[in-house]
Parts: C-alpha cells; structure tokens; sequence
C-alpha cells in the first residue's frame, strides 16, 4: 500500500510539472503586467449562506494563472457588509484600499488595512466585517496533497534545493 501511494504520489507530481504533447497548447505567458486599474472585474456572489449581515457585493478581476493551473492572482473587492469565507486554496492578501475586520477560527481579531498582508491556509474559514470598502489583490495557490507534498519535499532535499532559512530573490 505503502508503494502504491508513492508512486500515486510521483505520477500526480510529474502530471503537474510536464506538458502533455498530444494537447494543443497556447504560447504560455510568461510575464504578465496590468495596472490596478484596468481589470475586467466581475460580479462575484458571496455564497448566501455565508453573509451574516448587510449586502456584500464582491467583484474579482484575474491578474494571472500558472500554466499548472495550481496558481492564481486576481484583485478582489468588496462593499460594506459581514459574511464568513471558506479559504479553498491558500491565500496570501495584500489590502490595497479600505480596511476589513477578521476573525479567525482561532478566535485572533486583526483589521487589516491598505498595506497589510495576511495568509489564510486552504481549508480554514475566516468572518469578514466590511465597514465600507475593500480592495485586495490575492495570491492563490491550491496546495499539493500531502503524499505529493512529502514527494516534493524529498526531491527537493535530494537536489539540495531545500530553501536553507528565508526568501531568495
């Protein structure tokens, strides 16, 4: 069982790394640059059951996606109104304008204004309270499964890729 796994893992990975030839394929993008204020943003219906109060309307514009589909950036905005939000894939938010109360499933409280930047792993949910506007962009990506992740992991360790302590450029 423990071999099936790993080879399902090893499979799913290289699905996600290597193009299949048989596919037509668009010339993939590879440098994508817009200003903030020429998204097409789209009515985006926060799902009923999740508003608290108010009358939320939230709009997205997509920035980009990554050829994996595993990654995605888009501007996000949002009036006035109270709602929980269900985080499918991890999220990193950056506020560009206005200000948003959270609270998280922990209990933590944070406002989060222009400039603040926040995580919310996949699989938490969190209470927004919009007092007026919000605007953010997100960065999105829809995490491995962990056999794939350990996978990864391991592959980079053996490559001696590991990141050693914080962030390169």
């Amino acid at each position: 069982m423990g071999m099936q796994m790993m080879l399902a893992s090893m499979v799913a990975m290289a699905a996600r790394v290597v193009p299949f030839p048989s596919l037509p394929q668009a010339t993939p993008k590879r440098f994508v640059a817009k200003s903030g204020d020429n998204f097409v943003m789209r009515s985006t219906p926060i799902n009923p059951d999740w508003i608290i109060s108010g009358n939320p309307q939230a709009r997205t514009g997509e920035h980009s996606r990554s050829h994996d589909d595993a990654a995605l950036t888009a501007i996000w905005d949002c009036t006035a109104g109270e709602f929980r939000w269900f985080f499918y894939w991890d999220e990193t938010v950056m506020i560009l304008e206005g200000e948003v109360h959270i609270l998280a499933e922990d209990g933590t409280e944070r406002t989060l204004g222009a400039g603040d930047v926040a995580f919310f792993a996949a699989g938490t949910w969190a209470s927004w309270r919009v007092d007026n506007f919000v605007r953010k962009v997100a960065f999105l990506r829809k995490p491995f499964p962990k056999p794939v992740a350990l996978a990864y992991r391991l592959r980079s360790l053996l490559r001696g890729d590991a990141p050693k302590s914080g962030i390169a450029a």
